[in-house]
């Protein structure tokens, strides 16, 4: 074993590896939050667009779609097209981060 009780290395080595690691997960982040991820619901009559901070910044409706006598329909569309996109982006946060930490599970980090 190496001097100080760490393999492979000493403490400053690691906690460059560490520093780095830090550095680049705070960019990634910061890129996912400004993506866009957007879903369509109702074959493209309702889209919603989410951010990667999981904001909801858009509901598109196609006005053809407005029903007042069948709101429940348009509720639903709106509702499944939202966590659609909430669902992406959630996809791509974990596929991002875990590019960086070699997929092991970091408590807290998404």
């Amino acid at each position: 074993m190496a001097r100080g009780g760490f393999p492979g290395g000493n403490m400053n080595n690691m906690m460059k590896k560490v520093q780095k690691m830090q550095k680049e997960m705070a960019r990634a982040q910061q890129e996912i939050e400004e993506k866009e991820f957007s879903s369509t619901a109702g074959g493209g009559v309702i889209e919603a667009v989410v951010n990667g901070k999981k904001e909801l910044v858009k509901i598109n409706i196609d006005e053809d779609v407005v029903d007042p006598e069948d709101t429940e329909m348009l509720e639903d569309l709106v509702v499944a097209a939202v966590n659609d996109a909430l669902k992406k982006a959630d996809e791509y946060t974990q596929r991002e981060m875990g590019k960086l930490t070699g997929n092991i599970n970091i408590p807290g980090l998404m």
